[in-house]
């Protein structure tokens, strides 16, 4: 898998590119957004990596510009952190969002899974029965009613709705939000399962979240 990291930062730049080579993958560094959108234009990559604050193009220019000639897979990682810049980087294409200072390990996380689901437009706003996730914003409300969640707790309800309807083993569950090979003797699925229906479910009459016996769980107005 071929990866163009877009970072003008040389210590940040040059750390990316030796640890995703080191995670296996063929990196490219360009400095500035010109010759990043150059390389991203021109070369067949699998996904970018890509800072706002850069010299030349910014991000933002960079994002649109790409987007209007090629549909790959876009990770912003900046150090900005406002709600409002998220949702500019999401709604000009981006696929994911990471602010610095990060967590290396979160980034590979955040890389795999986008090159395991390769490009995919998802809706901004989901609505299900009373319940309401707003993936940019990450907001969850139901019956108008706001429900403060974790970031694993967001990833988990994030998953079951995007794929409701369907029974969703605990192997699946685990390899999605936690990048690991369920292990029988792992209850980490059965308990985030459970505390995430203690805010989803229990305070409410219509319940979303069922248990598919012999398989997992499955997200559905339907019992």
């Amino acid at each position: 898998m071929a990866i163009l990291v877009i970072e003008d930062d040389p210590k940040t730049g040059d750390y990316l590119r030796k640890g995703l080579r080191e995670s296996g993958y063929v990196v490219d560094l360009a400095r500035t957004g010109t010759d990043g959108l150059h390389l991203a234009l021109e070369q067949d990559y699998d996904l970018v990596v890509l800072d706002v604050m850069l010299p030349g193009l910014d991000g933002w220019q960079v994002m649109s510009a790409l987007r209007s000639k090629r549909d790959l897979p876009v990770l912003f990682l900046t150090a900005k952190d406002h709600v409002d810049d998220r949702i500019r980087g999401l709604q000009l294409g981006a696929d994911d969002y990471l602010v610095k200072p990060f967590s290396f390990t979160e980034l590979v996380l955040r890389i795999r899974t986008l090159l395991r689901r390769g490009v995919t437009r998802e809706a901004e706003v989901y609505e299900i029965a009373d319940l309401q996730l707003d993936h940019i914003r990450h907001k969850v409300t139901r019956q108008g009613i706001h429900i403060a969640l974790t970031n694993k707790e967001f990833m988990l309800l994030h998953l079951l709705i995007k794929r409701q309807g369907e029974a969703l083993s605990r192997s699946v569950i685990a390899s999605q939000i936690w990048d690991m090979n369920f292990d029988s003797d792992t209850n980490v699925v059965d308990v985030a399962i459970k505390r995430l229906r203690a805010k989803i479910d229990a305070p409410f009459e219509k319940k979303l979240i069922h248990t598919v016996r012999s398989v997992g769980y499955m997200f559905s107005e339907e019992p």
